[in-house]
């Protein structure tokens, strides 16, 4: 049976792709943007017949193409105490997110065709919203020999990363790089220099040198940023740069670009929001890698996003269970969660006059389906897919609840605005909030 048409109505539409940004209404026809014109509603009432569609209440709102986040851990196969496929996508629908990259780096990691394909399996069962797969650039991310790139681009890999660890042989990134330009997909560089970072758990700044904590120099970064884009450059692959925390490392993919070197980049708002300053020692929700870093790190993390030289917001998602983060600062494992606040944390970017709402809105979609190559998503032409996230900007809550498994947040308790009030993938409304869903 054909579905209704469903009709967004009176919101302020921002496509940057497409141009618009104003009052529009946004018919959705089989899944896909059948139009974005004005008045649509009345006309469609007018014909005073029993209604044929269904109607989303957008005043006051946004209408913007679906968020898509480059950087979440789900988690399974593996490690379900910490996140689900199931949980983990509800609470990306949650906080405005269409469309999710998952990392690798589960249990076991997925480094082989047939992994890939039993997750993607999973994936299209136990998934509310898009849900795209990046496989290991090394067997078991173990650093020693190379995945069979071409096998796992043929069974879905929509990148390749060994996110949470870094791939330390220049040899192997090189042969990634080469992969990238052949296959046409973007590897993500989680760029650490594990003989610098020690074990270190916080920034090597004033912050660890007052509490005594082993501290990760910025330079664990920026050396190896600065090697990765060497290789992009050498080799004409596509290089995006997970999680950039230092002013060093904005600076260096912005000369990078000038250059014409393939690099994209991605910052979470974590990173954007908060310093080293900020820390609780006394809780591990504080504890992440890359660490938040220093004020004048933050402002030229903003200022990248600002101007361009930092292409993408991404949360890095990694949710922990409540034990494991109860172990402390020391020994507790990095990560915090983010899906649920990457909206909000971002959306006050605009009162910093930092962004606008469609240099948001690139940051958050039309650019990370670009850099993903998702033709039909980031977007509201004609014929796109019907993934769209409306947004109140003035929405406000107090962030005491969550539909992830886990709350490792330094945002916990904290009052939030700017909010999804309802998120649609592929014509689909997953998460409407005055519904509570």
């Amino acid at each position: 049976m054909m579905r209704k048409d469903l009709i967004i109505a009176g919101g302020i539409v921002v496509d940057p792709a497409g141009g618009i940004e104003g009052m529009r209404d946004v018919l959705v026809r089989d899944g896909r943007i059948a139009a974005v014109e004005r008045r649509i509603l009345v006309r469609r009432a007018k014909k005073g017949r029993k209604p044929d569609f269904e109607a989303v209440d957008a005043r006051g709102c946004w209408v913007v193409p679906g968020l898509i986040d480059l950087h979440v851990h789900l988690r399974q196969p593996g490690q379900s105490p910490d996140e689900t496929i199931a949980t983990g996508t509800r609470a990306a629908a949650r906080g405005g997110i269409t469309s999710l990259v998952t990392m690798p780096n589960t249990r076991p990691v997925v480094d082989t065709p047939a992994r890939l394909k039993s997750l993607l399996a999973r994936i299209k069962k136990e998934a509310v919203v898009n849900v795209l797969v990046a496989a290991a650039v090394t067997v078991s991310q173990k650093g020693r020999r190379t995945t069979d790139f071409d096998a796992l681009a043929k069974s879905g890999a929509c990148a390749f990363s060994d996110d949470g660890l870094p791939v330390v042989d220049p040899n192997l990134m090189r042969a990634a790089l080469n992969a990238s330009k052949r296959l046409g997909l973007p590897v993500l560089d989680h760029a650490e220099t594990p003989h610098l970072t020690g074990c270190g758990v916080v920034h090597d700044g004033p912050f660890a040198k007052r509490r005594k904590l082993p501290g990760i120099p910025s330079r664990s970064e920026t050396l190896m940023a600065m090697r990765d884009i060497a290789l992009a450059h050498q080799t004409g692959g596509h290089l995006h740069i997970c999680h950039a925390s230092c002013a060093g490392t904005v600076d260096m993919i912005r000369r990078a670009k000038r250059a014409g070197v393939r690099v994209s980049a991605e910052a979470a708002p974590h990173h954007f929001t908060l310093t080293d300053s900020d820390i609780d020692p006394k809780n591990a929700s504080y504890k992440m890698k890359p660490p938040l870093r220093e004020g004048r790190d933050r402002e030229a993390i903003i200022r990248g996003l600002s101007d361009g030289t930092i292409d993408a917001i991404a949360t890095d998602h990694a949710p922990h269970r409540a034990s494991r983060k109860k172990l402390g600062i020391l020994k507790a494992p990095f990560g915090m969660t983010g899906l649920e606040t990457a909206l909000p944390l971002s959306l006050a970017l605009l009162d910093r006059r930092a962004l606008d709402p469609r240099r948001l809105v690139e940051r958050m979609s039309t650019a990370p389906a670009r850099l993903l190559g998702l033709k039909s998503k980031g977007h509201l032409r004609r014929g796109a897919d019907a993934d769209i996230t409306i947004i109140d900007p003035k929405a406000e809550e107090t962030y005491t609840s969550t539909v992830s498994r886990s709350r490792n947040t330094p945002f916990w308790g904290r009052r939030l605005r700017g909010l999804a009030r309802a998120t649609i993938v592929g014509g689909k409304v997953v998460y409407l909030r005055e519904s509570g869903k």
